[in-house]
């Protein structure tokens, strides 16, 4: 996955319908969530796709993300929020303002609310893991 900045800057330069294939190729960028993880207990509530989230830890502490959603355009979502705190130690994830990161796609001015509807619940889902394992 590339850096947050960088999908950001290519995001900038894009028209609606290349932003749309930008988050479906994100997506599938993801590391292959598998099925086994994918549980009442790691599915992201209030969102319209089937999204889920689990929380791994890399031997030196870090936190590192699987996810998976059953729609493609979610699934990039879920991918932007993942590159902003992937591979981080859980205290800086739980400090990081991963909307403000996340502002410059104005995710909610360029998809439907139905799209966008889960995302606060991804961020914190993401932000209570960390704060926990901090």
């Amino acid at each position: 996955m590339p850096p947050l900045a960088d999908i950001a800057d290519d995001y900038a330069l894009l028209e609606s319908e290349d932003r749309y294939r930008l988050l479906i190729e994100l997506g599938r960028l993801l590391e292959p969530m598998p099925d086994a993880l994918k549980t009442e207990a790691t599915k992201v509530r209030g969102c319209s796709a089937l999204v889920w989230v689990y929380p791994t830890r890399t031997d030196d502490g870090r936190l590192h993300f699987l996810a998976d959603s059953n729609a493609a355009i979610t699934k990039g979502i879920v991918a932007l929020v993942l590159a902003a705190v992937q591979d981080r130690p859980a205290a800086e994830v739980a400090a990081a303002d991963i909307e403000a990161q996340l502002a410059p796609f104005e995710l909610t001015r360029e998809l439907s609310s139905n799209r966008t509807q889960g995302l606060p619940n991804m961020i914190m889902l993401v932000r209570d893991t960390a704060e926990r394992l901090a």
